[in-house]
């Protein structure tokens, strides 16, 4: 069972959701990135950084038990 003072760490994982979810404020084309329109660059950077806040969760939530 978690502490709780390590609960509080869960609420990182919105961050991910609540970025991707207002979906017309960067739904254009304008700026490119490598020939890519700033939607997929947008959604695509927001996997690698979920991935990465992720495991900054589970790290300290989990591995940070002992």
């Amino acid at each position: 069972m978690l502490r709780k003072s390590k609960r509080h760490w869960y609420w990182l994982l919105l961050i991910p959701i609540l970025a991707v979810l207002p979906l017309p404020w960067y739904n254009k084309l304008e700026p490119m990135l490598f020939g890519f329109p700033f939607f997929y660059w947008y959604q695509l950077a927001w996997i690698f950084l979920g991935a990465v806040i992720i495991a900054i969760v589970y790290w300290v939530t989990e591995i940070g038990t002992d």
